[in-house]
């Protein structure tokens, strides 16, 4: 019978003179390095004891950030467009090229690796009790038109570097730590944000939705994956469905993508909620016409029926009652996109978001109120208004909060419990997992553009805390 704590820290009495019956197991135990280093990194026993153990010694954790910050900038050469900016977009040549540089990262990690019909790739380091359900992190490596190339990048890269860590620590998980690169966080192909993670969590109506959807150049999404090696033999993508607690914990790196961090000099963001957000499509239909040839009293335009809506969006977010409700209208497109011609059709895509569904979906229910009044006084058909997705919040698993506050405390880093008013594949992954997330500072809040950059001290501090936390999820 083997027996997983040193008789340096303090034990009840009872434990202390049974321990005492078996010296030679409990010297090899002290003896055993390997073993020493489970129980620093661990703030919960490894086995069923009642007895818990306090770190002593994360200052063992080394990040090569040298490494890591090299294999950011090589990522972020895998673009549609020149640097500084990255593009990189589902399917494509530049996103199938960076899957497999990440994929060989994983491997040189020695992680098993894994890939499903849409694309999810899986990356394990196999626990000492590999039956146990695993612990898991990751984020995504897509990216929208002319964006940066840390977000959700330091996720997926930073999550490598933390197993790399633990490795060299002569850390071993009782539990197994899967890093999970996520399908398309972004909507830009297809519309559907966070499509892999939704497709894990469950998302039937989405898998039935994919075998008809196609993309702005009218290619399907099964013949997009395809082209990129994913779902060849099969239109069925129930496969890719986990069942629930699937996973221990699921924990998140990830950029913040707003100021606060930076401006109160705070290194790590415990995210406590995800927002709830909500996409909407709207079509406006004119009559349209020659520019020069049609007075104004006679006209039916699209166009201005979509600049109207674009400030009564403004007015219904504003006057929500909630300072967490934002509205974005992110595309806009006029048809036929003339200088000299009337806009016969506008098509608009809304983002609404709040902390609270109730506020959001009063202001959803505004904006729909405001399409159909402008429609009828413009004398313009309201010829779609449709809700794309309409996901609830989702709430960080305490113990997992709480963990991630212990590695920063052990740490010595300085944190803020906060509300991620972006989405995240962490809003789907809590339908199937506990889960929790660790935001660093970002330079001026930037994300999305060029700009966009995290400095490599703070992505330190956010891979140490990450490696920190899977090792105490691990050993529970």
């Amino acid at each position: 019978m083997s027996w997983k704590f040193s008789v340096s820290h303090s034990l009840p009495l009872f434990l202390l003179l049974f321990l005492y019956s078996f010296p030679l197991i409990s010297t090899q135990q002290n003896d055993d390095p390997t073993f020493k280093t489970m129980h620093d990194f661990s703030g919960y026993p490894v086995d069923k004891s009642s007895y818990t153990f306090t770190p002593s010694n994360s200052s063992s954790l080394s990040v090569d950030i040298q490494a890591l910050q090299k294999q950011i900038d090589e990522l972020s050469t895998f673009s549609d467009t020149p640097a500084p900016s990255v593009t990189r977009i589902l399917y494509t040549e530049n996103d199938v090229l960076a899957r497999r540089y990440v994929k060989n990262l994983m491997g040189l990690t020695g992680l098993s690796v894994t890939e499903d019909v849409v694309g999810n790739i899986f990356g394990r380091w196999d626990g000492y009790e590999p039956e146990l359900t695993a612990v898991a992190t990751g984020s995504h490596i897509d990216a929208i038109p002319y964006s940066g190339k840390y977000d959700g990048v330091v996720g997926v890269l930073g999550a490598i570097e933390a197993i790399n860590a633990l490795k060299r620590s002569g850390f071993k998980p009782k539990r197994s730590l899967e890093i999970i690169l996520f399908t398309s966080e972004e909507p830009t192909r297809f519309g559907i944000g966070c499509l892999g993670s939704r497709l894990l969590a469950g998302g039937e109506a989405l898998a039935e939705a994919l075998k008809t959807t196609v993309d702005g150049q009218n290619i399907s999404f099964l013949e997009a994956a395809r082209s990129a090696g994913y779902a060849r033999d099969e239109d069925d993508l129930s496969s890719v469905f986990l069942k629930n607690d699937s996973y221990s914990a699921f924990v998140e790196l990830h950029i913040e993508q707003a100021p606060i961090l930076e401006e109160e000099g705070i290194s790590i963001g415990v995210v406590t909620n995800i927002a709830a957000p909500a996409s909407i499509k709207v079509d406006f239909e004119g009559n349209g016409g020659h520019a020069g040839g049609v007075l104004m009293p006679d006209r039916n335009d699209a166009g201005l029926a979509a600049a109207e809506l674009m400030l009564a969006i403004e007015k219904h977010v504003t006057e929500s009652g909630s300072l967490d409700t934002v509205g974005t209208v992110g595309i806009l497109e006029l048809y036929p996109g003339a200088i000299n011609s009337i806009p016969s059709k506008a098509h608009l895509e809304i983002d609404v978001r709040d902390i609270e569904e109730s506020f959001r979906n009063a202001v959803i229910n505004k904006i729909h109120k405001a399409a159909k009044s402008i429609a009828k006084k413009r004398k313009v058909t309201l010829s779609e208004f449709k809700i794309i997705n309409q996901d609830p919040l989702a709430h960080s698993n305490g113990s997992l909060i709480k963990a991630v506050v212990d590695a920063s405390d052990e740490l010595n880093l300085t944190y803020k419990y906060m509300i991620s008013r972006a989405y995240h594949d962490s809003l789907f992954m809590a339908r199937i997992s506990p889960m929790g997330m660790i935001f660093i500072p970002c330079y001026k809040g930037y994300s999305h553009k060029p700009e966009e950059y995290a400095s490599p001290q703070d992505i330190e501090n956010g891979v140490k805390v990450l490696a920190l936390t899977l090792a105490k999820l691990s050993l529970r």
